[in-house]
């Protein structure tokens, strides 16, 4: 039997090696961590993993679209089971829900309506998009194939295409579409970088706006009659 201050003692002696020993455990721990690129957790990204994440195709030149083809006939039949229900029968939209043919000539006017035949810049990126996310219930999910079909059923439902065209990685870039040189490539906006300036500074008095985003027609027009329309 141990007296109460034995006891007190291997109970002290106890607990400081268990703090010890945790702390030896740690200093070994953070010392892991510590390398450089080295967090501890995850595994290392494969090539296979990647390529699951790696989906976005590039508008300009196509790269990164898929193998695989589709026609406007099947289109047709893609589009009527999987889109007309938000799109419209024939791409004239339902609802709220955009409109996906039209709008030709609107861009500039009092009710521009962008669709992909009016603004669309390339149409890459038409099978982009329809692939990452549509269908809107369950986006992600037609195959390749069948997003090829609905790019060329748009396509040719806004007069770009032929009936007889075939989509795939080789065809859709070559797609002129209407809208493609209206876009500006290049940033217009004035550079507005104001740089520190402790002394010698420029007179604010002095100082004039030479150029505006919406003498640029970056932005809406601040007069005209849609800006007097009043909510009720």
């Amino acid at each position: 039997m141990f007296s109460s201050r034995e006891h007190s003692m291997l109970l002290g002696f106890g607990l400081n090696f268990g703090l010890v020993l945790g702390l030896m455990l740690a200093a070994g721990t953070f010392a892991g961590a510590a390398e450089p690129g080295h967090f501890g957790y995850g595994n290392k990204a494969t090539p296979e993993l990647i390529a699951g994440w790696n989906i976005d195709v590039r508008g300009d030149d196509g790269v990164g679209l898929p193998a695989g083809s589709g026609t406007v006939e099947r289109g047709a039949d893609v589009y009527a089971e999987q889109c007309a229900a938000c799109h419209g029968t024939f791409g004239e939209g339902e609802g709220r829900f955009p409109k996906l043919v039209g709008g030709k000539g609107t861009l500039r006017g009092e009710r521009p309506e962008p669709t992909v035949g009016s603004y669309w810049p390339f149409a890459p990126t038409l099978w982009d998009y329809i692939n990452r996310a549509m269908p809107m219930p369950a986006p992600h999910t037609l195959s390749a194939d069948d997003v090829y079909a609905l790019t060329a059923y748009i396509l040719n439902l806004n007069d770009i295409v032929p009936n007889e065209f075939v989509a795939d990685r080789t065809s859709v870039p070559t797609v002129k579409m209407p809208n493609r040189e209206s876009f500006i490539w290049t940033d217009p906006r004035p550079d507005t970088m104001a740089k520190p300036c402790m002394n010698a500074c420029n007179d604010p008095a002095e100082t004039r706006i030479v150029s505006t985003a919406e003498g640029k027609q970056l932005t809406p027009r601040t007069t005209g009659p849609l800006d007097t329309m009043q909510s009720k």
